[in-house]
């Protein structure tokens, strides 16, 4: 179990956790393998990857698997999540569709890392990658 500590060694190693679950990714169309590490707030880290399908709209991201697999689990509450594109020479963010399923459980605050095969990271919030959370917006009217 990790402690929560979402400080620059936690996204280091968030973000290793991610780079080898992108590599249990299945993506024979694409080539384009990503792997999620999602920090519970408990400490857990549960993992993801990308799953492709021919029709490409029932492919499912890195980022949502690893959420669906720890909400499966009972958990409901997470502290930060990392994403690794093991075949990106770029860091490449969270699409629009895990932008959302990220904000049904966490606040604008949450940590978010992300990064390429290279070692540039990205360091940033959810609030920050989605700043017109319309779920949220309608919570305070």
């Amino acid at each position: 179990m990790l402690s929560t500590n979402t400080g620059p060694s936690r996204a280091e190693e968030l973000l290793f956790l991610a780079s080898q679950a992108a590599r249990k990714a299945y993506a024979p169309y694409s080539h384009f393998r990503v792997g999620a590490a999602l920090l519970c707030a408990d400490g857990e880290v549960i993992t993801g990857a990308n799953v492709e399908n021919r029709s490409f709209g029932l492919t499912n991201c890195a980022e949502r698997s690893a959420v669906f697999a720890a909400v499966s689990a009972g958990k409901k509450e997470f502290a930060a999540i990392a994403i690794a594109c093991i075949d990106s020479r770029k860091p490449v963010s969270p699409c629009g569709a895990c932008r959302q399923v990220l904000s049904e459980f966490a606040g604008k605050d949450f940590p978010v890392y992300f990064r390429g095969k290279k070692e540039e990271i990205v360091a940033t919030t959810l609030g920050e990658l989605f700043p017109y959370d319309a779920l949220h917006e309608l919570r305070r009217e």
